[in-house]
């Protein structure tokens, strides 16, 4: 009995240091700054959770457009306008991050906000269709013109810039150039979704004419052109990027809190 009491008793021991260092490698982990991504390592990072985690397109647009939709309600909250439902304009463009955008209208459509979509470019693939289609179904409001910046300050309380994502290069094409433009002259709080459209993506704003944004959101891990972002409110959302990938990458994502799916860096 006493050797399996001193047995038992050095397993517990054991068992509490690992513990207490899994712990501590935790905290070092978390005040790690994350690792700012080039456009390359972010594609190569989306590739891995298409090819080798086989995640699907719509699995990832479902999760970024939940975390900018849970980072647009912590930051400008339903109690904080003084009105039942505070609207909310998204600006979408054809890609992924325009379907990012799609996805936050109708999440925050049933958080209570009022949504408006304005989706000048729609592509003809079943997948922005179908986000299309949900939005409409379930409430959200469709324009096919922009109002001006005047307009939509007395009319919107936050905006969302959902236009161009990380793959973007150049300079915008009609009639996104228009839309950038409007956009640049609106004092509504303005929300960005992983990159401020007109924004290179390792360089930042380099031509003057990008958009500044109160707030960016961030999705799977910050990018290099987040060095140059000097607004109020900086997130990271995506909360579903394996620990495998993160240390091949040596991203140095930040610790989430409970069950939320974004974290303000």
């Amino acid at each position: 009995m006493f050797h399996l009491h001193l047995l038992l008793k050095s397993s517990v021991r054991g068992s509490l240091c690992a513990l207490r260092k899994f712990l501590t490698n935790s905290v070092v982990m978390s005040q790690h700054p994350p690792r700012l991504l080039g456009q390359q390592e972010a594609q190569a990072v989306d590739e891995e959770l298409f090819n080798e985690y086989q995640f699907s397109v719509d699995q990832l647009m479902e999760i970024a457009g939940l975390s900018v939709a849970e980072v647009v309600a912590n930051c400008y909250p339903l109690t904080g306008y003084g009105k039942a439902s505070p609207a909310v304009l998204f600006c979408c463009g054809p890609g992924n991050n325009g379907g990012d955008g799609l996805v936050a209208a109708r999440h925050l459509k049933c958080f209570g906000y009022f949504s408006t979509v304005f989706y000048p470019k729609r592509p003809a693939k079943p997948l922005y269709q179908g986000l299309t289609t949900q939005c409409q179904k379930m409430g959200v409001a469709f324009i096919d013109e922009l109002p001006s910046a005047d307009v939509i300050n007395g009319t919107y309380d936050v905006v969302v810039d959902a236009l161009f994502g990380f793959s973007f290069k150049g300079a915008p094409r009609a009639p996104f150039d228009t839309v950038l433009s409007t956009l640049g002259l609106v004092m509504t709080p303005l929300v960005s979704v992983d990159i401020p459209s007109g924004w290179h993506v390792e360089d930042g704003d380099t031509s003057g004419n990008g958009l500044k944004p109160e707030t960016l959101i961030s999705l799977t891990a910050p990018k290099k052109c987040t060095a140059h972002f000097k607004g109020k409110n900086h997130y990271l959302g995506m909360r579903l990027v394996p620990q495998n990938l993160a240390n091949k990458y040596n991203l140095h994502l930040p610790l989430y809190k409970g069950t939320s799916q974004f974290i303000k860096l």
